[in-house]
């Protein structure tokens, strides 16, 4: 039996609570994650896991085990990555958590560069828009917005988008342009956005220090995913407010009128997370080195 492997298999299971999901996230059968599985409970002469057929649960003795193995992976990690460093050619895959949004109009228009960088790192891309379990899914890190309260992830910003308020040119033809804050609150339609992880309409910040303030959206139109946004912006059902490398393609052709430059908001923070107790691979610490240069290039 290769006991490296059984006892990263026996890791992933702890950390996604169940056979399935560990067995993908390695890229190995669910008949070999489980027969290693029970090679290793037979060779340590212990019971790891407690498997019935809707959980499988943690014994104590596993939990020892995992605790106590778990430093030894990831020294052997470092090393092997420290190789990997040497020979500049880091390989295997990587699990990336982001919004349809940000993938859509960002990540995924620029991967083929990466690729190009880093040919044998495979990129997998979990595209939801609500936040997930990163551990139960697999996900090595994830893109998120706005501050970062999460005590039990690391945090690193990777970049700032910055906002712009704009319309179709039909809107523009039919409603005219805002002036300021109060004519866009007063006597325009403004696309409501809202948060698909709190169900609640999300105002539209705009301006800087005193002259700080949110509007609060007085639409018939909601939406909870960005490119449905920017989908009801370009058929012109109203104004949107939204993230500038989103509608920067359209404002070029025309097919979107951007107003109100003074009174944008500071740029919006992007952060890179990942749980606290996760090692970080050589490929996933290049991948968001990668995001950062980027961000750089995006605003």
């Amino acid at each position: 039996m290769n006991n490296l492997m059984a006892i990263r298999v026996f890791a992933r299971v702890v950390e996604t609570g169940g056979f399935t999901k560990a067995a993908d996230s390695l890229g190995i059968p669910l008949a070999t994650a489980s027969k290693m599985i029970q090679e290793l409970e037979a060779e340590l002469r212990i019971k790891l896991l407690r498997r019935t057929t809707r959980i499988v649960a943690v014994t104590p003795e596993g939990a020892h085990y995992y605790d106590s193995t778990l430093p030894i992976i990831q020294a052997l990690d470092e090393i092997n990555n420290s190789f990997a460093v040497q020979n500049a050619n880091p390989a295997g895959k990587i699990r990336i958590g982001i919004s349809a949004s940000l993938a859509s109009s960002f990540v995924i228009p620029a991967l083929s560069r990466f690729h190009e960088k880093y040919p044998n790192v495979e990129v997998d891309l979990c595209v939801r828009d609500s936040l997930t379990d990163m551990i139960q899914d697999g996900i090595d890190c994830a893109i998120r917005g706005g501050p970062m309260h999460d005590e039990s992830l690391v945090a690193r910003e990777v970049g700032r988008a910055s906002w712009t308020t704009c319309a179709s040119p039909e809107y523009v033809k039919r409603h005219g342009t805002p002036s300021n804050i109060e004519d866009l609150e007063q006597n325009h339609t403004l696309v409501r956005y809202v948060s698909p992880r709190t169900g609640r309409i999300v105002p539209s910040p705009f301006g800087t220090g005193a002259e700080a303030t949110e509007v609060q959206p007085n639409a018939f139109l909601s939406v909870n995913e960005g490119n449905a946004h920017l989908a009801a912006g370009l058929a012109g059902v109203g104004v949107i407010h939204i993230f500038s490398f989103k509608v920067r393609p359209y404002i070029a052709t025309g097919q979107l009128v951007p107003f109100l430059e003074r009174w944008q908001p500071p740029p919006y923070p992007y952060h890179v997370v990942y749980p606290r107790n996760r090692h970080l691979s050589q490929r996933l610490r290049i991948f968001i080195d990668w995001l950062v240069e980027m961000f750089d290039e995006l605003d």
